[in-house]
């Protein structure tokens, strides 16, 4: 039969074993760190691992597998057949409750927010003792202080309870580890499947320490699109306390234009290490954007575009597409050129779609062009957007070359954040 408990209940509860001989007073629990998916543990839940003592001033760490949990008179009692020391192994391997959880912030997965940990729920069943749940409810905290039964007890007689709030392990993320001696060695998996919108609100709640280590362990995928969410200032916290090189992978993934707002937020001398450090290719991009003054559309526009030879046709040009794989805004302006890389003409993805594979470009392709140069004014796009309906503008030089293109969610994210539209 299994026997459920909480983790607040367990410390400070002496410790015996077959002799009556006192071991010590528990002070945490210790459980699996990486826990794995078997058919007696389908769901991932960590198993208890070694229980922390404490003798007056000693402190002691023991092997779980000896000890027995059970409920006796409507208290708990721990009893150890055979005393042994956890292991180093073991320790180094394990999360301590008490220490990584309790009282502690952790992402609520499901609920895409950060929440404070009441209480730990765990489960003895004949395979072993887990940990199964984390209260974040009313009643885990008055729990603590002991009015959770007697209050419940006043709410009987009225018909209600006190609302308990549960979240199932694999549905959390601890997060907090700053006070181990040791170093992790896990990352926070679970947050890669969080949207990068959420993960960003996520990481800018935490604490400053907290924010590298979170971000530090997501991939460079994702650390990427997480970075273009966050606000300015939590941009700068980020790399400025991230390696060099973790830092440099995560801004090669990133469009140039986003890399260059972002190097505008830095100080010069960070942000030539970190142009230093990416590869050329990246780096050269965002190079030539910072040299566009702030009210330039240059400093709006991308450097990332799609453009085909007019004489290409519309089966090419789609398995080109098929090749690169395209972010979706690159797509709202597909740039037509001539034998001198001239911009000549766009065409939609629709016209795309719909022709026969083997129709040339020119043949289908919008001649009327609506361009800004790279050197206009930024307080012209507002106005070109509107006007014309347009996603994205093509931008050019005096000699029609392609620069880049501005996608309205850059002029949006200007009008928003830096009003430099709006500049008379």
């Amino acid at each position: 039969m299994a026997l459920t408990f909480y983790l607040s209940r367990t410390l400070g509860i002496d410790i015996y074993d077959t002799h009556d001989n006192f071991i010590g007073k528990v002070c945490d629990i210790l459980v699996e760190q990486n826990p794995v998916k078997t058919e007696d543990n389908e769901n991932a839940r960590p198993k208890v691992t070694a229980l922390k003592l404490k003798i007056s001033k000693i402190t002691r760490y023991i092997d779980f597998s000896n000890v027995s949990i059970s409920k006796v008179n409507g208290r708990y009692e721990i009893m150890c057949k055979h005393v042994e020391n956890a292991s180093d192994a073991i320790i180094n391997k394990s999360l301590p409750l008490v220490q990584c959880i309790l009282d502690k912030q952790i992402i609520d997965l499901n609920g895409r927010k950060l929440v404070r940990v009441n209480d730990v729920r765990l489960a003895t069943i004949k395979q072993g003792t887990y940990a199964i749940a984390v209260d974040v409810g009313m009643e885990g905290l008055l729990r603590r202080i002991g009015l959770s039964k007697s209050l419940n007890a006043i709410l009987k007689m009225f018909g209600t309870t006190l609302p308990s709030k549960f979240i199932l392990w694999d549905e959390i993320e601890a997060i907090d580890f700053s006070n181990l001696n040791i170093r992790l060695s896990t990352t926070f998996t679970k947050l890669n499947h969080l949207h990068p919108s959420d993960l960003a609100d996520i990481i800018e709640d935490l604490g400053k320490k907290a924010k590298t280590e979170v971000f530090s362990s997501l991939d460079d995928e994702t650390a990427a699109d997480v970075l273009e969410e966050l606000e300015p200032e939590a941009q700068v916290h980020i790399l400025e306390n991230l390696s060099l090189e973790k830092a440099a992978d995560v801004l090669e993934k990133m469009p140039a234009h986003e890399v260059a707002d972002i190097m505008d937020e830095l100080e010069p001398q960070k942000a030539e290490e970190l142009l230093n450090e990416m590869e050329t290719e990246s780096s050269n991009d965002v190079r030539e954007l910072l040299e566009y003054e702030d009210d330039m559309v240059g400093s709006l526009m991308s450097n990332e575009y799609i453009s085909f030879n007019k004489r290409f046709t519309v089966g090419q040009a789609l398995d080109e597409l098929r090749k690169q794989k395209p972010e979706d805004d690159m797509l709202y302006s597909i740039l037509v050129t001539d034998d001198k890389e001239r911009l000549v003409a766009t065409i939609s993805l629709r016209d795309l779609v719909v022709e026969s594979p083997e129709t040339q470009l020119h043949q289908i392709m919008d001649v009327k062009l609506i361009t800004v140069f790279d050197d206009d004014k930024i307080d012209s796009l507002a106005e070109i957007i509107s006007k014309y309906n347009m996603l994205a503008i093509p931008v050019i030089d005096t000699a029609s070359k392609i620069q880049g293109i501005v996608i309205i969610d850059s002029i949006v994210e200007d009008l928003i954040n830096k009003g430099k539209t709006n500049k008379r």
